[in-house]
């Protein structure tokens, strides 16, 4: 491994105790008890997440949603998770990976960055936060949204969830950690939860092992095949794949390993989901960053139809891709690109009169949002930037994004 990348893991192992070190300072911890306090919060929010008591219908956890054996993404292929009071409640959106969010920017309307040191010149627009919207910067924040959200967790207040957290054992934990007077006010006893639940999702092991084959591949352990290494060179491509453009696959400049984000908000003109119970209605529509779950951009027009872009790590052990869960075949999620405007038709539905009705999903006055930088921005008809092999060959590469991968001792 590289010094700047090894560098930069270190820093990425200790960012869970970081938090534990700060607050030791405020109160005359030393650093042996804020390691101790960061691992109790560490153990305690790992049995909250996998909990279910702390739903309104007592069979929903984080982890029904977060498979830790799917990187932290569901188990299913359904476009969107049932919960609520009776689990009969469908979701909006695809539910996101929790993997590899520790070094995700707090979101900002502009991002500036650039390959080269010191030049901030270049504005890349709406990035970051940790939801699909980006409404949510901190972990503690996220672990809010499950907790409250009607067809989640479906606590209708704080002290809900807090009354549901005192009929389990948890209580004495708590206490030890926050004090014998936790309970007594529900706000503070909620956001406890909700820093537990962070520290833990700080874990290294679990959340951000960087243990892939393409991470053994940066540091010189193990080749690529010949069909890896064409994909990885047809996803860094500006004329063919482009993905790197926004999936980012090189270590960035203070050595952080590849997180296969740039983090930015985008439009990618998806096709209308009707498997979304939400879709039903014909005026409904998922607008991302302008609504209807992030509110302080609402109006905002150049906004409407932005979702995070997500990171590519673990991306074949998915089975649904994109924010609405439209497709459920990584080749056919990697298709999309090459073929969303050289074949609409295979995309989209047709109007009575046959025309193809293109980004469906998006009320006209926002589809001058839909991102047209290649692959996208070809006219029907012309010759995808990628072939049906090529195509294989990508889905080859991202299989090396998996974590777990049992590299060869270093020698």
């Amino acid at each position: 491994m590289r010094p700047g990348v090894a560098c930069a893991f270190l820093l990425l192992v200790v960012l869970g105790a970081a938090a534990a070190f700060a607050q030791g300072e405020r109160t005359g911890m030393s650093r042996a008890e804020a390691y101790a306090r960061a691992d109790a919060l560490s153990r305690l929010g790992r049995e909250l997440f996998f909990d279910p008591r702390l739903s309104a219908s007592g069979r929903m956890s984080c982890a029904s949603c977060h498979d830790p054996q799917h990187a932290f993404s569901p188990a299913n292929d359904l476009p969107v998770q049932f919960g609520g009071r009776d689990m009969k409640q469908p979701g909006l959106r695809a539910v996101p990976s929790l993997k590899y969010l520790q070094v995700v920017p707090q979101f900002t309307e502009h991002f500036f960055e650039s390959d080269d040191e010191g030049d901030s010149s270049i504005d890349n627009g709406p990035t970051g936060g940790l939801t699909w919207d980006g409404r949510v910067d901190r972990h503690r924040d996220q672990a809010r949204v499950p907790l409250l959200s009607p067809f989640e967790m479906a606590n209708a207040a704080p002290a809900d969830a807090v009354a549901r957290l005192r009929g389990t054992g948890y209580v004495r934990q708590f206490q030890a950690l926050y004090g014998p007077t936790i309970f007594e006010d529900d706000d503070r006893a909620f956001a406890a939860i909700g820093e537990a639940l962070a520290v833990f999702q700080e874990d290294a092991r679990s959340f951000y092992p960087y243990s892939s084959k393409y991470d053994a591949y940066l540091a010189g352990r193990v080749p690529l095949t010949a069909q890896e290494s064409r994909g990885l060179a047809l996803f860094e491509s500006p004329a063919k794949g482009n993905c790197a453009n926004c999936h980012r696959s090189q270590p960035s400049n203070d050595g952080t390993p590849p997180q296969f984000t740039d983090y930015g908000l985008i439009a990618l003109g998806l096709p209308r989901n009707a498997a979304i119970a939400a879709n039903a209605d014909p005026t409904f529509f998922d607008l991302g960053a302008c609504g209807p779950l992030r509110s302080d951009l609402a109006g905002r027009k150049q906004y409407c139809g932005l979702f995070r872009t997500p990171t590519l790590r673990n991306v074949a052990l998915r089975r649904t891709f994109f924010h609405n869960g439209l497709v459920h075949d990584l080749k056919q999620a990697v298709a999309f690109y090459v073929e969303r405007d050289t074949n609409p038709g295979k995309w989209y539905p047709r109007a009575a009169d046959g025309s193809v009705r293109k980004f469906d999903d998006l009320p006209a006055p926002y589809r001058n949002n839909v991102n047209k930088e290649p692959p996208f921005g070809a006219r029907p008809g012309n010759r995808p930037a990628l072939t049906e092999a090529e195509i294989d060959d990508i889905v080859a590469f991202l299989g090396t994004l998996t974590d777990g991968y049992d590299a060869p001792p270093r020698r």
